[in-house]
C-alpha cells in the first residue's frame, strides 16, 4: 500500500514507516529509514506518537490487526492514539460481526478515536455501525490492493514450473489449520479420478507462531495425509518464503485458485484478493470476505465440508475451457478496480480529505505515516 500511495502522492509528499518490532526481531532486518515501535514495550507507544507530533507528518495510517500490538487484545495502541495530535485513518483488517470482550472494548475505542476508518469488505461497515454505533459517514470501503498479472507469458511460466501438462490448483499463504488445507486434500481424490493430470500446489511457509509452538508438526501431518490419500503425485508443497513477484507468477500460471477456509466470519483475505485482482478463476468457501467480493458470481462459493460439491465444481472449471474463460472474464471485471495503482490513488485522496477536514494543514497533507507490521 505504501508504495502505491507514494506514487499517487508524487515526489513532493514525504512518508514515514513506523514498523512494529517483535521481541525476537532485529532492526537490522528493516530499512534504516523506518521508525520502530517495540510491540511489548508500552512506553514506546506514547513516545512514538510524540515523535509523530513533532514531525511534518500530516496524517497517520494505522494498519490494525489483532495480534500486531502489545497488551491484552492489542490495547497498547490506545496509548499511541491518546498521545497523537495528528489526524488518524485506521484500516481494520479484522472486524467481527459480534465482537467479544476484550477485543470489543479495544476496537470500539480505536474506532471512536479515529478520524476515519477504512474497511476492505462492504459488510464490515454494517458490523461497525451495529456493534459500536459508528456513523457510516466515518467509514470508507476501499478494496484490498492487488498486483497486476505477470508480464512473463503464462505458457513460459508453466514451463518454468514444469506444469505444461498439468491442471493446476493453487493455494498460497502462511500455512495453518485456518486455511482449510485438510478439507481440500480430502476433495482431491474425487478430482483426480475425473482429471488424472490434476496438481494441487500448496505454497508458503508454516505460520511462524505455529512453528514456535510445535515446529513443523502441522506440515508433517499434511504430508502424511497426502500420502495416505494416495496423492503423492498430485500435491506439491512449496515450503519457502513467497515474494510478491513469486505469488504473481504462481497465480498467473495456475488454472484455478482456491481458498477453502473454514471460518465463515473471516472479513478479509489478501490471497483471495490477489487472485481476483489478477483475473484468476477462483473457488472458495462462502466466508464473509468471499461473499462480499464474489456476490455477483455466487456459483463460485462452495460450502465448506462438501467435498463432492468442491470436486464437481473444480472438475467443471479444469476440464471446460469455455466455462473457465467465462468465469475469468467475470472475475477480471470484479478485480479491475483492485490493482495497487488505483487503490493507492483512492487512499491518497482519502488522506488529503481527512487532513483538510481536521484542519491540520489548510494547504493539504504534506506527508503521511504508515504503522504496520
Amino acid at each position: 500500500m505504501r508504495q502505491s500511495v507514494r506514487r499517487a502522492a508524487g515526489p513532493s509528499a514525504a512518508d514515514q514507516v513506523i514498523a512494529m518490532l517483535a521481541p525476537d526481531e532485529d532492526v537490522k532486518n528493516y530499512n534504516r529509514s523506518y521508525w520502530f515501535l517495540r510491540r511489548d514495550e508500552r512506553r514506546d507507544y506514547a513516545r512514538i506518537a510524540r515523535r509523530v507530533n513533532d514531525s511534518r507528518i500530516g496524517v497517520v495510517s494505522l494498519q490494525h490487526e489483532f495480534g500486531i500490538f502489545g497488551g491484552e487484545a492489542g490495547s497498547y495502541i490506545l496509548d499511541f492514539i491518546d498521545a497523537l495530535d495528528k489526524p488518524l485513518v485506521t484500516t481494520f483488517h479484522t472486524v467481527f460481526q459480534k465482537p467479544m470482550s476484550p477485543y470489543r472494548e479495544v476496537q470500539k475505542e480505536i474506532a471512536e478515536r479515529s478520524d476515519h476508518i477504512v474497511v476492505m469488505n462492504r459488510q464490515a461497515i454494517d458490523y461497525l455501525v451495529d456493534a459500536f454505533g459508528i456513523s457510516p459517514s466515518k467509514i470508507h470501503y476501499l478494496p484490498h490492493g492487488t498486483p497486476v498479472r505477470s508480464v512473463t507469458p503464462r505458457a513460459e511460466l508453466r514451463k518454468q514450473f514444469g506444469w505444461q501438462d498439468r491442471a493446476v490448483i493453487v493455494t498460497f499463504g502462511l500455512l495453518g489449520p485456518s486455511k482449510g488445507i485438510e478439507f481440500m486434500l480430502d476433495a482431491m481424490p474425487d478430482i483426480v479420478r475425473e482429471v488424472p493430470n490434476a496438481l494441487y500446489v500448496i505454497a508458503g511457509q508454516t505460520h511462524p507462531e505455529i512453528v514456535k509452538r510445535e515446529g513443523e508438526a502441522y506440515r508433517e501431518s499434511l504430508m502424511r495425509r497426502i500420502h495416505d490419500l494416495g496423492l503423492d503425485h498430485h500435491v506439491v508443497m512449496l515450503n519457502r518464503y513467497m515474494s510478491e513477484s513469486d505469488i504473481v507468477d504462481l497465480i498467473t500460471a495456475a488454472d484455478l485458485y482456491v481458498t477453502p477456509y473454514p471460518n465463515m466470519e473471516q472479513i478479509t483475505s489478501g490471497t483471495l484478493a490477489y487472485a481476483v485482482g489478477m483475473g484468476q478463476v477462483v473457488l472458495t468457501t462462502p466466508y464473509a470476505y468471499a461473499r462480499d467480493l464474489l456476490k455477483d458470481v455466487p456459483e463460485l462459493l462452495v460450502p465448506y465440508g462438501d467435498t463432492r460439491a468442491w470436486a464437481d465444481r473444480a472438475v467443471e472449471v479444469l476440464t471446460n475451457r469455455d466455462v473457465r474463460a467465462k468465469y475469468a472474464e467475470r472475475i477480471s471485471a470484479i478485480g479491475a478496480d483492485m490493482t495497487w495503482p488505483r487503490v493507492g490513488e483512492r487512499h491518497w485522496q482519502l488522506f488529503q480529505d481527512v487532513a483538510l477536514r481536521a484542519r491540520h494543514r489548510a494547504s493539504g497533507v504534506k506527508g503521511f505515516a504508515v504503522i504496520a507490521h
